[in-house]
């Protein structure tokens, strides 16, 4: 085990990682809802294409499961993982903004939901500050 491995288990997550992990696990567990609210094959429905869908519940599941492994390993890979599922979520979204059609009540909440994402990635890849008297 390298030294800055055994750094990072021992000082845990701070409580900027936990907020941001909190946080992240609510946003997966949204994009989870996904499944839920699939369109039928063959309706017109406004919404995001079933791929997009599909893809953004998965990457729930992804975000929520690393979330867990990062809480309860202490492995900052987690971490890494919880924010690469975050940013894949957003670009899935960011069509949203840019396509005409879309309510505006709709970009509002991508909006929201891409500038919580941004402070989660940010809050989870915080890295503990370094113990005074270490190298």
């Amino acid at each position: 085990m390298s030294q800055t491995s055994r750094t990072e288990a021992v000082l845990g997550l701070t409580r900027k990682n936990k907020v941001g992990l909190i946080l992240a696990g609510l946003l997966g567990l949204l994009d989870m809802t996904n499944f839920f609210t699939l369109p039928e094959p063959d309706s017109h429905t406004q919404g995001p294409p079933m791929a997009v869908a599909i893809a953004d519940g998965v990457l729930g599941v992804i975000t929520v499961l690393a979330v867990v492994y990062t809480w309860r390993t202490l492995n900052r890979t987690g971490s890494r993982v919880v924010a690469a599922s975050r940013i894949l979520s957003v670009i899935s979204a960011l069509p949203a903004l840019f396509v005409s059609g879309v309510p505006a009540a709709v970009v509002a909440l991508v909006a929201v939901f891409t500038i919580l994402s941004v402070v989660v990635i940010a809050l989870v890849l915080t890295r503990p500050a370094p113990e005074a008297g270490t190298a």
